[in-house]
């Protein structure tokens, strides 16, 4: 689940992504201070909105927020209060991490993409299908996981590339919208001091 709060543009408006609607009809029913989007054929929920969020819980930052596992607890009894079974997850794992290309294969039906096996921590391997030119076995660098807000305000979820499962993005400079970030292509080369699995910190991973 993704939580984004942004008062100055939207109001004070908690929202709850939950998984991607892909472009599926949707539909919204409301209750006091929650509105659930669902999609009309499945009836699956794909967000909440939660209005007049700060009368609930206290929100800090802008964009992409993480609440606590007592906050969520807050906005658990609210569903069910409205009569709504469903609940919402505390996930505050980092979404940003180091990560390094352990394995890379071409793309089979592609000239530019390719399919690499990228550790993000010491128990974790994922796929991840890229086209980033520098791409090489044994390269560090930042990696979006599912469940992640890029700058720009894009999502990130599990998806298919051309075919190919794809559990996240190896990210640019730019795309993390660095400070004299190089406007070319390419992802992010780190040094080998940096440690596979952990959170992205910017004044330690990017120096320019």
């Amino acid at each position: 689940m993704i939580y984004t709060y942004n008062k100055d543009h939207v109001g004070d408006v908690l929202m709850v992504i939950v998984k991607e609607d892909k472009g599926k009809k949707a539909a919204v029913e409301r209750k006091g201070k929650l509105a659930r989007v669902f999609l009309e054929e499945s009836g699956e929920t794909v967000a909440w909105n939660i209005f007049e969020a700060s009368s609930l819980v206290k929100i800090d930052g802008r964009g992409q927020v993480f609440l606590t596992e007592e906050q969520v607890a807050v906005l658990n009894a609210e569903l069910a209060k409205e009569g709504f079974s469903e609940k919402l997850i505390a996930d505050n794992t980092p979404k940003f991490v180091v990560g390094q290309i352990v394995e890379m294969m071409a793309h089979p039906d592609s000239d530019h993409l390719n399919i690499c096996q990228v550790q993000v921590a010491e128990d974790a391997i994922v796929q991840i299908v890229a086209g980033a030119p520098n791409a090489a076995v044994g390269l560090k660098t930042i990696v979006a996981l599912p469940g992640a807000m890029m700058p720009s305000g894009s999502l990130i979820f599990p998806g298919k590339l051309r075919g190919e499962e794809s559990f996240g993005m190896m990210c640019s400079p730019r795309e993390l919208a660095l400070p004299n970030a190089p406007q070319v292509r390419g992802i992010i080369e780190l040094d080998d001091t940096a440690k596979v699995g952990e959170a992205f910190d910017v004044e330690k991973h990017w120096q320019v």
